[in-house]
């Protein structure tokens, strides 16, 4: 059944209405909540959160800058904020393919300084974010994916929907059927992470792209480790460049100690690159291998698993962030300096430009026009001075490993020595990233060893214990706009790299039951949310959409 026949059989939907409805329980969404109730008491605010609970869907790095977060709740520490491990020292590797040369640190750019900044796990930080919301009474619905945009007359937009539950694979409504409800609001705020499935349809209905950049996206993939005791080294940051990367593609990995014998470590992957039989997953792995990688985590125990594409945060290609009835923040916008792999502090400060706006908008007695406020105090923001000054690290990676290391060293070390914050040059890209893969008969195969058990493993046993599930009786949420695309072109053309770049088999390419050739197997059930396909699709055949709410990864400590 199509939704308007289910909404004519069993509607209609119930609905609630709000001050302000927020879509997304992550840092920008949780700090614009907790920021507005801080300015407007009595304002009425929800959160959806599409993952089982806040924090469940959050992955990152992650090092984090405190400043935004200083900005939004000066106390966090007596709050008991878990920014408990700060970091003690960096170390930035370039790699050959068995040895390394460590950055002086004198030579080492601003981007990677880290005094000051803790070793986190982000999805602890949300969880705790979380409490101080509902300690302000806003209210929190973990398990409710929004999952479509609701207009009003005058094509404003006045609210969202929540996804049907109990729908069976064919689209037919099952026993436990149970109808979405609409959520209503004066205004709506996405805050959905990079590639957001609503964001995205707003930024084509509203134009919100028009005369900017095109946004180009990274692949982060992550693993959390139990160390032994005598390799702990609490606060140690380690970045690293060049091995297993070949040719100009951009990529590099990170490591992070945190206490009590654990490190988080994971490698990005430019979306942007071309040789369509690369494996982001298979990179990764192999980068453990190198024995300045292994050195931290033989003998230890593989824990957690996730992967999350990144926004590479150009101020260039930020879209407009205001609409009719709402706005876009944090990555759902593009938020991110991608110069210091950091976005959470971007994502808490950008919510808490936008609950600035909100509230004399809602004292005002005004409701669902544009919120030019939020983006006119991010042009005057410390927020906006920092993304300027790495307005061009990604872009110059575009011409070249080469161009792009000595630029990132120009930019980010030479000119803040003679006293120029930010470089006088802009760089700008119109290049898509789907757009760059090159015909599998012009590239060349890359053989990835097989995975060993202990430093090294394979996509199943990773996704397992990321705690991905969904409920299996539900209509895909990886859909294509056409069935023949896949193996007329994807298969035929770039030799069917959904298999190699989704990081947890969900593409397969499987004999057809015939024997006539081969099929794409989806394995929607394996998805980590990660949104690469999205993305990545060379065709852009492949369209995400939100799945039953609390399904997906349940990530612990990532």
């Amino acid at each position: 059944m199509t939704s308007e026949e289910i909404l004519a059989q069993f509607g209609p939907r119930e609905s609630m209405e709000y001050d302000v409805v927020i879509v997304g329980g992550g840092p920008a969404g949780l700090a614009t909540a907790i920021r507005l109730k801080q300015l407007s008491p009595d304002a009425n605010i929800v959160v959806l959160e599409k993952g089982s609970e806040p924090g469940a869907h959050i992955l990152s790095g992650a090092v984090m800058d405190p400043r935004a977060l200083t900005d939004l709740l000066p106390n966090w520490q007596e709050l008991g904020a878990p920014l408990n491990q700060p970091v003690t020292g960096d170390d930035v590797l370039f790699l050959n393919e068995t040895g390394s040369t460590r950055t002086p640190d004198w030579l080492v750019p601003r981007n990677f300084h880290n005094h000051g900044c803790y070793v986190i796990s982000l999805s602890d930080v949300v969880k705790w974010m979380a409490q101080q919301a509902e300690g302000l009474g806003i209210e929190i619905f973990p398990g409710f994916a929004a999952a479509e945009v609701l207009y009003d007359e005058q094509g404003r937009v006045k609210g969202v929907a929540t996804g049907n539950m109990g729908l069976g694979k064919d689209g037919e409504p099952t026993d436990h059927f149970q109808l979405g409800m609409e959520l209503l609001g004066k205004y709506t705020i996405f805050a959905e992470g990079a590639r957001g499935h609503l964001g995205k349809q707003l930024l084509a209905k509203y134009r919100l792209t028009e005369g900017k950049d095109t946004q180009t996206f990274a692949i982060g993939i992550k693993e959390l480790w139990e160390i032994p005791a005598d390799k702990a080294q609490p606060g140690k940051v380690v970045h690293t460049a060049g091995w297993p990367m070949e040719g100009d593609t951009f990529g590099g990995g990170f490591l992070y100690h945190l206490a009590d014998n654990k490190v988080t470590l994971g490698f990005v992957i430019g979306l942007d690159y071309d040789n369509p039989f690369l494996s982001p997953f298979e990179e990764m792995q192999r980068w453990k291998t190198h024995p300045a990688i292994r050195a931290h985590i033989e003998g230890g125990k593989r824990i957690g698993y996730g992967a999350r594409a990144i926004n590479n945060g150009t101020p260039q290609a930020l879209p407009k962030t205001v609409f009719p009835g709402g706005a876009l923040i944090g990555c759902d916008a593009g938020y991110l300096n991608a110069a210091r792999i950091k976005g959470s502090h971007a994502a808490i400060k950008s919510g808490m430009l936008c609950a600035e706006a909100l509230a004399p908008a809602l004292a005002a007695g005004r409701a669902q026009d544009e919120l030019t406020a939020y983006p006119e105090a991010f042009e005057k923001s410390w927020l906006n001075e920092e993304l300027q000054q790495t307005r061009n690290f990604k872009l110059w990676f575009k011409k070249g490993k080469t161009t792009g290391q000595l630029m990132a060293g120009i930019e980010q070390w030479l000119l803040p020595k003679l006293g120029i914050a930010s470089p006088p040059w802009t760089l700008h890209n119109h290049k898509a990233d789907h757009t760059a893969l090159r015909p599998a008969s012009e590239c060349k195969p890359i053989a990835y060893p097989k995975p060993d058990g202990k430093l090294s493993f394979d996509r199943l046993s990773s996704v397992f214990i990321s705690n991905t599930n969904h409920e299996e009786n539900q209509p895909a949420h990886l859909t294509l706009k056409s069935d023949a695309v896949p193996v007329q072109v994807n298969l035929t053309r770039y030799a069917g790299p959904e298999s190699r770049y989704c990081p947890a088999g969900v593409y397969e390419y499987v004999p057809h039951e015939g024997g006539a050739g081969e099929r794409l197997q989806i394995n929607a059930q394996n998805c980590v949310h990660c949104k690469t396909c999205d993305i990545k699709d060379p065709t852009q055949n492949i369209v995400w959409v939100t799945p039953e709410g609390g399904g997906g990864p349940n990530y612990a400590g990532m």
